[in-house]
């Protein structure tokens, strides 16, 4: 007997997965992208957002093609052993290929690439499972939102929010205010759902987007050269890594 159609179970988190010829393309793009720009840099990302990555793509549009997709096949079309790369040497760039990184190509002089990168920070808040960057406590009286300037109490309509996420407020005078301090987080340990959501909400960012240099590959010469750690990616940053995917280059 065939199965109801309406018993038919449908996720609504299903994502598509990408075709054969979606992956063919992109290879073809970065092998076309190798022989196109002098240098090419391998690179990873503490406290993956999209959106900061976003910005990066477009302050460099203009001089450079940024890929952040699936690690295997971005080696792949490079390719990591001698008889598989595409151009000299690219082989010993595509081998280090392994999970959240991605490569950027471009004809900048690499000191003004590894300056600009050693520069570039933008703050945000962190989520689940992120091991917290400081102590955080809330003091007795008013709730207050950090992110104003000056900060402000939260409004009264937010209290039973508040109180959801582990807060024990009451209203006074309607605003929500707690009678004793509140140890909201404590550093080095990972953050809750409850606890990233109201870090969130009084505005207190404990993360931040940063992209460290792995390596980098000369096309003149067919050498890569491994870049020093510059400090950019701390190793919480490598333990909070979100998973998030750019499909690839814009």
């Amino acid at each position: 007997m065939p199965r109801s159609k309406r018993s038919k179970l449908v996720s609504l988190t299903k994502v598509a997965k990408k075709t054969k010829d979606q992956k063919n393309v992109m290879m073809k793009e970065l092998q076309e992208h190798s022989e196109k720009w002098r240098y090419c840099w391998l690179f990873e990302v503490g406290s993956m957002r999209n959106s900061h990555l976003k910005t990066v793509r477009k302050l460099w549009k203009d001089s450079a093609r940024i890929f952040f997709g699936r690690s295997a096949v971005m080696a792949k079309a490079l390719g990591t052993t001698p008889e598989e790369e595409h151009r000299q040497g690219l082989y010993k760039l595509a081998k280090q290929i392994k999970g959240q990184v991605g490569i950027l190509f471009t004809d900048t002089e690499p000191q003004e690439v590894i300056d600009w990168f050693a520069d570039f920070q933008q703050p945000d808040y962190a989520r689940t499972g992120n091991l917290a960057s400081r102590t955080v406590i809330l003091p007795a009286g008013p709730v207050m939102r950090q992110y104003s300037d000056p900060p402000e109490p939260f409004p009264h309509n937010e209290e039973p929010q508040l109180r959801k996420l582990g807060l024990t407020t009451s209203l006074n005078k309607g605003v929500p205010t707690l009678s004793v301090s509140h140890k909201l987080c404590e550093k080095g340990k990972p953050l809750t759902s409850e606890q990233a959501q109201l870090l969130k909400l009084i505005g207190e960012k404990m993360v931040v987007f940063r992209i460290g240099l792995i390596a980098r590959w000369d096309s003149t010469t067919g050498e890569v050269v491994q870049i020093e750690s510059l400090g950019i990616v701390s190793l919480q940053d490598k333990s909070n890594r979100d998973g998030e995917e750019d499909a690839m280059s814009e």
